[in-house]
């Protein structure tokens, strides 16, 4: 069954294979920077945006000193999934370094997608934000390193929240943003945004609702908890919220709430960094309903990883490209590109904090963030509840009916 589970996203996709995957894999002569001399070919694969930007922006004092030529695909997040899977069934891969979604981790380790860099020598050290590891490991063995420190914080429009009798620090319950979301509302402009767009967006953009209101996807024995009173209450808040808002697109959200039309909504530090003179800026998402609720962690990881594919063609040279991006001086350097390292060090640097004073904000929200359950499934799984979501959002269904069809599919899903 789990081999069938990359199986389906390949055939799903095979349009994209011819673009999708590389130049090829290096011969022996690249593996060994070639007998005259000749620069070895690498190739990474890479989500695109400010997260490849961070990582690309490093390669070329790496390149200067292994004599090697490193190109860079940057695809979709869907693209980039179905991308490595494709790549995964070659006995010779074409990439030597790929950037991971944490949610697709259990299915690359199920389909020995991933180097395991343990036994290659890999280790984090201490600075290293230890939550945002577990990701990473099965057991004690390393198959990725948390490349990119993405985690869902509440961005604000700072004269809106002022408008409405709030600033930053007075955030602290979801009451709150519903007060701020009416008062902006009900003087003309928007209250709160939601992110749609796709299946993936709706479910990452509701998480943190849900863990508000003590719900989950799944149990322990990773059954679906889909149809139940701590979801639907949490749906209904989410739905609250829409009614005194919209629902748009990352780049909308930002020039949105950056532009003074909206108060306030849910984003990530890889879309938008904001500095100290800017109109908009982000903090922690609030931790309990009212003032008289227990806090509990309710900021989602979204963390960029790195790591090796089995199959990569020059598997030394790409272990010590991996261990020089996440060496602390290139992660300390990548924040001038829009970089959010992993690392509390380049988080809390006094220098960094001056100009961006949101890094103390990431910072406390990666060391209490919640991944996404670790299951093979995930992408089907959010595929489903995403789209039943998407069926109450827009009225197409109650949130009793969306919710029990969402749960009967899930089953279904899980028990295949």
């Amino acid at each position: 069954m789990k081999r069938r589970l990359l199986a389906g996203a390949l055939a799903a996709a095979m349009a994209l294979s011819m673009t999708a995957c590389g130049s090829g894999g290096g011969s022996s002569a690249d593996q060994k920077g070639g007998s005259s001399g000749e620069k070895t070919k690498m190739t990474l694969i890479l989500r695109g945006g400010t997260y490849a930007e961070a990582l690309k922006a490093s390669l070329p004092d790496f390149e200067a000193e292994h004599n090697v030529s490193i190109e860079v695909q940057e695809l979709s997040f869907d693209d980039l999934h179905t991308g490595i899977a494709l790549d995964a069934t070659n006995p010779d891969g074409s990439y030597d370094l790929c950037m991971v979604d944490g949610s697709w981790m259990a299915e690359f380790t199920e389909n020995d997608v991933l180097a395991n860099l343990s036994e290659m020598g890999y280790s984090f050290d201490d600075d290293i934000i230890e939550a945002t590891t577990s990701i990473c490991k099965v057991g004690d063995d390393i198959y990725l390193a948390p490349f990119f420190g993405n985690v869902t914080v509440m961005m604000y429009n700072k004269e809106l929240i002022k408008a409405a009798g709030y600033e930053p620090e007075d955030i602290t319950t979801f009451d709150d943003l519903m007060d701020i979301a009416k008062k902006t509302h009900d003087a003309g402009k928007t209250g709160f945004l939601i992110r749609g767009g796709s299946a993936d967006n709706i479910v990452s953009d509701f998480i943190p609702h849900l863990l508000v209101h003590g719900g989950w996807v799944v149990d322990d024995s990773n059954k679906p908890t889909v149809n139940t009173p701590e979801f639907k209450a949490a749906m209904q808040e989410y739905l609250d919220l829409y009614a005194l808002g919209d629902t748009m697109d990352k780049d909308d959200i930002v020039a949105a709430i950056d532009g003074g039309n909206a108060a306030l909504g849910q984003a990530w530090p890889g879309w938008y960094v904001p500095t100290a003179d800017s109109k908009a800026s982000y903090t922690v998402i609030p931790t309990k309903l009212n003032d008289s609720d227990t806090p509990k962690n309710t900021s989602m990881y979204g963390v960029w990883c790195i790591g090796i594919p089995n199959n990569a063609p020059h598997k030394d040279l790409a272990l010590e490209l991996l261990e020089y991006v996440m060496s602390p001086e290139v992660q300390l350097k990548s924040i001038d590109v829009g970089g959010v390292p992993c690392r509390e060090s380049c988080l809390m640097n006094a220098d960094v904090l001056k100009t961006y004073p949101q890094y103390e904000t990431v910072c406390s929200a990666l060391k209490t963030g919640v991944y996404r359950p670790v299951i093979a499934e995930w992408t089907q799984f959010t595929t489903i509840l995403g789209t039943e979501m998407d069926n109450i959002i827009q009225g197409t269904k109650t949130i009793d009916k969306g919710l029990a069809d969402a749960q009967t599919q899930l089953e279904e899903l899980m028990a295949g």
